[in-house]
């Protein structure tokens, strides 16, 4: 059985059709780095109204980095990251302003306001960003809380609810406005598998009911697999593989026997989704050499000990010549 047939950015563009569907998002050599490491390393990839895209790879590969550049939180030092057709990166404040009442976050954690009750963190984007009065306002909220099974919860603050339920109403919030895109963080972390699989389907159901374009950040590859349309592999701030999860899924299930001979980029990627102990990512941590590490001496490493006795004996001083 030959390896999967796959596209990477640079071999074809995401969609080898004459009739692509329009991309919500754009991100073209996308490079970020801070303190001069190249975080991001010429990302490139679309997203497609209507679908919904995972973002995976290890811890540190640059996957939360990425959504923040797409939402304006960071800016790149160089490339292109386009919303609705146009370059956020170009853009002036009250212009992204503008964007971003088009597109709604799920943090990690939630991100609730604690002295809020549920229904006021829900209405909050509502009386911020429109001129609706506050009975529609209240109808808007029990809609928004009924999508993701909360009505019942309104009245409650975040310290009475599980973690669970926190990113349920995280996902109300976003959805306040009714955008057309949501940006999820990692939003199975730190939830038990039912729960987890709970949110998978919520996300899938909100797709289906309400039609917005989902970008799910996660290492997760239970609920990426049950989620995705596409995915976008990244490692080290590159892009490995921009696919359908067909195709992914496909790597993924080929057999050992098959799989040794393929590339060591297939590889990677293998070993990331199935989970496996051994493979070229475990093959890379290993090759820096422990003893060299351990002996290394840092070349500006000084000394503790009289830096701090100094310092005591100074403030011991200027103690003492302040003393009546």
């Amino acid at each position: 059985m030959p390896p999967p047939a796959h596209d990477t950015p640079s071999a074809m563009p995401d969609s080898t059709a004459n009739d692509a569907p329009e991309s919500l998002i754009s991100c073209r050599n996308v490079i970020k780095r801070f303190d001069g490491r190249t975080v991001l390393d010429g990302v490139t990839f679309d997203v497609h109204a209507g679908e919904t895209m995972v973002v995976m790879g290890g811890s540190g590969c640059g996957k939360s980095t990425l959504l923040r550049c797409m939402i304006g939180s960071h800016k790149i030092d160089s490339g292109v990251i386009e919303l609705f057709g146009q370059n956020v990166c170009t853009l002036r404040p009250e212009e992204m302003d503008d964007v971003r009442k088009n597109f709604g976050i799920l943090f990690q954690s939630g991100a609730l306001f604690n002295s809020m009750s549920i229904a006021e963190n829900v209405a909050l984007p509502l009386q911020e960003h429109t001129d609706l009065d506050p009975s529609t306002i209240e109808i808007m909220v029990k809609i928004k809380l009924e999508l993701v099974g909360l009505r019942e919860h309104a009245d409650k603050f975040p310290a009475q609810i599980s973690g669970g339920m926190k990113k349920r109403a995280g996902l109300a919030r976003a959805l306040a406005l009714d955008p057309r895109i949501l940006f999820y963080d990692e939003p199975s972390a730190g939830l038990d598998p039912v729960t987890s699989a709970e949110i998978d389907r919520l996300i899938v159901g909100l797709t289906r009911k309400v039609g917005v374009t989902s970008v799910v950040v996660t290492h997760e590859m239970d609920s990426a697999f049950t989620i995705a349309d596409r995915m976008v592999m990244l490692d080290k701030g590159r892009v490995l593989r921009v696919g359908s999860r067909d195709m992914f899924d496909e790597l993924r299930r080929l057999p050992d026997d098959q799989a040794k001979d393929l590339p060591e980029e297939d590889r990677l990627i293998r070993q990331f989704l199935r989970g496996d102990a051994e493979g070229p990512i475990t093959e890379r941590k290993a090759a820096t050499s422990y003893a060299e590490d351990l002996l290394r001496q840092p070349q500006t490493a000084k000394p503790i000990g009289p830096s701090i006795e100094a310092t005591r004996g100074w403030g011991f001083r200027r103690r003492k010549e302040t003393l009546p």
